[in-house]
């Protein structure tokens, strides 16, 4: 497969784009390529198509510039390869409540593209459906692993997502590669030890493991080398509590994903989990906040209401 071939497989099968749409794709310097290549295979099959440069963000979940939200929120369809991740924005939230269908793909590089979109997405579909079916139908959440994760938190009344890779109908989003399945614990109720030792968001070189203490829903400690401190940084310079929220539970479902530092991938890595801080609000939780950090676990056993769905990175459903 090549970019081209990845390229039309955004357009023509994951997002089904018709002749007459009106197709916005977003990128900063860093993803000028990807959107290129993009924006040629929307113009193939005829869609109203255009290109914004904007600068890059600082962070996952920064917002746009106010005129391309308005412009996310007047488009059939948003194709959204853009360094930093526009998912969890109220721009985006916007965009889908005014009917578009969203793409987002965050850290998306041309080589990520020809591997990960070349994956079995039915399979993918079916079991991140499952895994979601399995979230919905659940409490209480257990994680362990044998480097020391030892966390609990309620997932009582929330509705879970599967991302499929399949966004056909209005008011849609996923991330392009897709394969996970993800749900928001509930707030105040996440409590142990997270043991980060796969990737986490915004850091190239995890040099160490990342040991997170959790309180009543809330980050307390973050402790390990330079990507702790990184991490602590980060979220400290936010100057808003509200990042220290745990904010998603999520389950990875593809096996052509491969860990890396991009998030985008990392965490689709099949029989992995990922734990997130700060903004949950677009995906049913009740927390906004500027900043939405995934951290990837490894070798996870994984409870629900006490029964093994993974173990040991495996997955048993």
């Amino acid at each position: 497969m090549s970019v081209e071939e990845a390229s039309k497989t955004v357009v023509n099968d994951c997002l089904q784009i018709k002749k007459g749409e009106d197709v916005l794709v977003i990128v900063d310097p860093k993803s000028v390529a990807v959107g290129e290549s993009l924006l040629e295979a929307c113009l193939e099959v005829n869609a109203e198509a255009a290109l914004i440069k904007m600068i890059e963000r600082t962070t996952h979940g920064e917002e746009p510039p106010k005129f391309v939200a308005a412009a996310m929120k007047n488009a059939d369809v948003v194709l959204a390869p853009t360094t930093k991740s526009l998912s969890h924005t109220q721009a985006r939230i916007e965009a889908c409540k005014n009917g578009a269908r969203i793409a987002t793909m965050p850290g998306i590089t041309e080589d990520m593209m020809i591997r990960t979109l070349g994956a079995d997405y039915d399979k993918i579909s079916n079991l991140s459906k499952k895994f979601a079916a399995k979230l919905d139908q659940s409490k209480e959440v257990k994680i362990t692993t044998a480097k020391g994760t030892e966390l609990s938190f309620s997932i009582a009344g929330r509705k879970a997502t599967a991302d499929t890779g399949i966004i056909v109908n209005k008011g849609e989003y996923g991330n392009l590669p897709a394969g996970e399945a993800f749900t928001a614990p509930v707030e105040g109720s996440a409590n142990g030890t997270l043991v980060i030792d796969g990737a986490i968001a915004g850091i190239n070189d995890m040099d160490e493991d990342i040991v997170v203490t959790i309180k009543d829903g809330l980050v307390k400690k973050i402790e390990g080398g330079k990507a702790a401190a990184e991490i602590r940084e980060l979220l400290s310079s936010a100057d808003d509590e509200n990042v220290y929220n745990i904010a998603e539970l999520g389950i990875g479902t593809n096996e052509e994903a491969q860990l890396s530092s991009s998030l985008l991938e990392a965490e689709k890595v099949f029989g992995t989990v990922h734990i997130a801080f700060g903004d949950n609000a677009s995906m049913g939780g009740n927390v906004e906040a500027a900043i939405h950090i995934d951290g990837v676990i490894l070798e996870p056993n994984l409870y629900l209401d006490g029964e093994a769905v993974i173990e040991k990175g495996k997955h048993l459903i």
